[in-house]
């Protein structure tokens, strides 16, 4: 493989706030554009859902004190990481040492980074669910791991993900050193049953593997689902780093700020290639940190309701659809939506519905490359605004239905 080839492998142009629209290829445009608001479904819109209160006012506070905040050893500010360890410990269960078993990164993507790479040499079978985050694949191949999918059967299970754990223990037992997955699901918003995080457990400890768990939704989960953290088992595998942050649900995404805890050796060895990557996380930004889990009282069961009815409504707007399908979430901001077949592929579809409805979503293909009939939307908008452009994109699909 060569220098570029290992690049391409990397595409950008459909994540999120990415808009290249490969303009080369003449599009069939059929009908007039609909007139609406722009509604990048991408990502989450930080405008629409206000950031935690006072996480300015202490962003400014770390600026004015200057260099103890600016330049903070790799991992963190001292004070910093006894509050995220804290908070951490009492949200989750798990006994979290600041000194030992925490690191504070640039955003929960730069903690997947360092997670992965602190744990993949070239040729090392990693297992990734499918479909699941879709920077964990490009991951994998950069650091020079074999790839091993492992099946999330969502849509046949009532609850749970419906994750194949026969072919999580196969893959185990050929060889598998490392399993990463996202709980709650991105794209599919699916929270790991009891059961099922405890088998993942269980089997990563028998093998000997080690277990990334990004948790970076597990505070937006919706009434009526129960939560398990892996990390508080009474049985965990010895190697496991769990991910989190104050991003999404917190809005607080443009501060780049992100979270990871477990096994000391594996910490370290993030620290030491966070020293050469990005030295820390950045400075000023660290201090935002002191508003999370302080966040005033009601503000997080008010962010997860309105989130909810901004779900419900595009729900509703999608039931009795033919053809059309989602999961409803059970925890984060995204639905991974199913389409009936069309004239034109998935990736003409969604340049087609940017053009004529200004409305931006991501491919399936993003998430694994058999998901040739779906989308994903992030719902974390303005909801009249939301509603609005899937009405838009209903519109369009229907100039597009194989009839």
């Amino acid at each position: 493989m060569t220098i570029q080839e290992k690049f391409d492998k990397l595409g950008i142009d459909n994540a999120p706030g990415q808009e290249a629209l490969q303009k080369s290829q003449k599009l069939e445009l059929r009908g007039e554009k609909i007139p609406g608001a722009p509604v990048d479904f991408s990502h989450g819109d930080v405008d629409a859902h206000i950031p935690t209160p006072g996480s300015f006012e202490v962003f400014s506070a770390g600026v004015a004190e200057g260099a103890a905040q600016a330049y903070t050893p790799y991992r963190g500010r001292r004070t910093i990481l006894e509050h995220v360890a804290s908070s951490l410990s009492a949200f989750t269960g798990a006994k979290i040492d600041p000194a030992e078993n925490v690191i504070l990164t640039p955003g929960t993507q730069g903690a997947l980074f360092l997670a992965m790479g602190a744990n993949i040499m070239p040729g090392d079978k990693v297992a990734i669910v499918e479909p699941d985050y879709f920077a964990n694949r490009k991951m994998v191949e950069f650091f020079g791991g074999e790839l091993v999918p492992i099946a999330m059967n969502y849509e046949t299970v009532k609850t749970g993900a419906g994750l194949d754990l026969e072919a999580l223990e196969r893959a185990f037992e050929d060889g598998a050193k490392l399993f990463l997955f996202s709980n709650p699901n991105n794209p599919v918003g699916c929270i790991y049953s009891y059961e099922e995080t405890a088998a993942i457990a269980a089997l990563a400890k028998r093998y000997g593997a080690t277990l990334i768990v990004d948790e970076l939704y597990s505070r937006q989960v919706y009434p009526g689902t129960p939560y398990t953290h892996l990390c508080a088992l009474k049985e965990i595998p010895e190697n496991l780093i769990t991910i989190s942050g104050p991003s999404k649900t917190e809005s607080l995404s443009g501060y780049r700020l992100g979270v990871a805890f477990g096994t000391a050796e594996i910490i370290d060895r993030m620290e030491k290639l966070q020293a050469i990557m990005a030295l820390r996380c950045s400075g000023y930004n660290q201090a935002v940190l002191k508003t999370w889990f302080a966040e005033p009282e009601g503000f997080m069961a008010a962010r997860v309701a309105a989130h909810q009815e901004i779900r419900d409504a595009i729900l509703a707007k999608l039931a009795g659809v033919p053809g059309v399908s989602a999961r409803p979430t059970e925890g984060g901001s995204y639905l991974f939506i199913t389409l009936p077949e069309l004239d034109v592929s998935l990736h003409q579809f969604i340049r087609i519905l940017r053009e004529l409805a200004a409305v931006t979503v991501t491919p399936g293909t993003e998430f694994g490359p058999q998901f040739l009939h779906q989308f994903r939307i992030n719902f974390s908008q303005d909801k009249e605004k939301a509603v609005a452009a899937i009405e838009r994109f209903l519109i369009v699909l229907e100039r597009y239905r194989k009839h």
